[in-house]
């Protein structure tokens, strides 16, 4: 026996998909933030200070440089075994 349909919803259509088109990297104009930076004289020192190499400094101390001297100093006396009699001041 074949039964009628009597309660049949209609459904709606699904929406439909449209593609957002994006915009290609060559149509934006690019923009470059730039910044400047000034490094105080003191600043450029310890830098040059820090980077320079042991030969250096061993020149620079035998010129009278009092900092490399110390800088020296403070090597030979980290180079010094614990315990040492020794005292290095600097």
């Amino acid at each position: 026996m074949i039964n009628a349909v009597v309660n049949a919803t209609q459904t709606q259509p699904a929406a439909q998909f449209t593609p957002v088109k994006k915009e290609s990297p060559q149509s934006k104009p690019k923009t470059t933030a730039t910044d400047t930076v000034q490094i105080s004289s003191a600043s450029k020192a310890a830098m040059q200070e820090a980077t320079e190499t042991s030969a250096q400094t061993a020149q620079e101390a035998s010129s009278g440089d009092l900092q490399a001297q110390l800088k020296l100093a403070r090597q030979a006396a980290a180079k010094m075994p614990t315990g040492s009699s020794h005292s290095v001041k600097a």
